[in-house]
């Protein structure tokens, strides 16, 4: 983890800057087991640093985390474990080029009174047919993956004296500014007062773009997609509101998913898909015309090639071993597409990020002489 998210910016700043470390040879991500009987497996990267600067390093790559490295020569290896300038990727309250927000799904705590199963959510429409109105699909990232209906109460938008009749949703409105008032937490105390909404309302007014922030390491791809605006995120969820065809197909390609896996934290070995780190430091393409509407064209071929599998929900589809070769070839239809808008090729994801890391320098570095000619006039 030192070499992932934000403990990046907070370690090697002072080992490199103020102590004058450098990374000599590194091993980047690999599983590692012991012998014993409950065999335990975790994720190490090794780090051979100095204040002696070595002429030859090297960097060990694992195409398979569980198999065995391939070592490749390199100039020069950041506290990423990459061959590229040493540079540190802080959080950013927006992105860093010109594209719609990214912001976390909602938040409710309401100890679970505004959140039905699907069984009772037909006892409640059985009891009383009108309150369906207020009922909306809840989606957070495991039912996200895994297709599991989910439902909660949405009042948002409603006249008070709709719902003030139903003897059900105020039973559970009133267990909900219990739940607040007997809070420690200030901020969710002072939201009894407003039980029937949620405690933190940021539910786009559009369809949107919809990532689980926790995948698991084993797929390629963080599986996304479109959502309705009737389809309530949870703040499992990450959410890119007026999100166009374009923005899945880039955000949804290989060159994004290996910026990913480099910068983002980790839970346990899962990637954490992080608004602040990963969406919005990423350097994207400046595309052509006819180079956009190949990678619209692209993603909309992955769509279709999810949609020709019904009955399968997306952590089907998106295992390693059960991808169906329809997906795997848009899939690859759509990387390369971003690719060519990129104007590379690429050989591996180290040589993918190691360019991202470029543009991120040559787009930062814009910025700031901006800001500063700014200030001076």
């Amino acid at each position: 983890s030192i070499c992932q998210g934000e403990q990046v910016p907070i370690l090697w700043p002072e080992l490199m800057n103020k102590h004058g470390v450098k990374i000599n040879f590194a091993h980047q991500t690999f599983k590692w087991w012991n012998e014993a009987k409950g065999r335990a497996a975790v994720y190490c990267v090794i780090i051979g640093f100095s204040q002696a600067d070595r002429k030859n390093k090297a960097i060990f790559h694992y195409p398979d985390v569980a198999g065995a490295p391939v070592e490749a020569p390199a100039s020069r290896i950041n506290a990423y474990l990459l061959e590229a300038d040493t540079i540190f990727i802080n959080k950013r309250s927006s992105p860093l080029c010109d594209v719609s927000p990214m912001s976390n799904g909602s938040v409710l705590r309401d100890d679970g009174n505004f959140i039905l199963s699907e069984e009772e959510k037909n006892e409640l429409l059985k009891n009383d047919k009108a309150v369906g109105r207020f009922i909306r699909p809840l989606v957070g990232g495991y039912e996200f993956l895994n297709n599991i209906p989910k439902y909660c109460i949405w009042l948002k938008g409603a006249e008070p004296g709709e719902y003030h009749r139903s003897k059900a949703i105020m039973a559970r409105i009133e267990k909900v500014r219990q739940f607040r008032a007997a809070s420690e937490r200030a901020a969710t105390k002072a939201q009894a007062a407003t039980p029937a909404f949620f405690s933190e309302d940021r539910q786009p007014d559009t369809d949107y773009i919809l990532i689980p922030r926790t995948t698991s390491e084993r797929r390629f791809y963080v599986p996304i997609s479109f959502l309705s605006k009737n389809s309530i995120a949870n703040n499992d969820c990450q959410v890119i509101p007026n999100a166009t065809l374009y923005e899945f197909g880039v955000l949804t390609s290989g060159m994004h998913m290996a910026w990913m896996r480099y910068i983002c934290g980790r839970l346990k070995s899962d990637y954490r898909y992080s608004a602040s780190l990963v969406y919005n430091n990423f350097p994207w393409p400046s595309p052509r015309a006819r180079q956009k509407e190949a990678i619209e064209k692209a993603g909309r071929a992955v769509l279709d090639a999810r949609a020709a599998f019904p009955n399968s929900n997306l952590a089907a589809l998106y295992d390693p071993l059960t991808m169906p070769p329809e997906l795997v070839k848009a899939h690859q239809g759509l990387d390369k597409a971003v690719e060519k808008a990129y104007g590379k090729e690429f050989t591996n994801d180290a040589d993918r990020v190691a360019y991202l890391f470029y543009l991120y320098q040559t787009l930062t570095e814009g910025l700031i002489a901006r800001k500063t000619r700014r200030k001076n006039i």
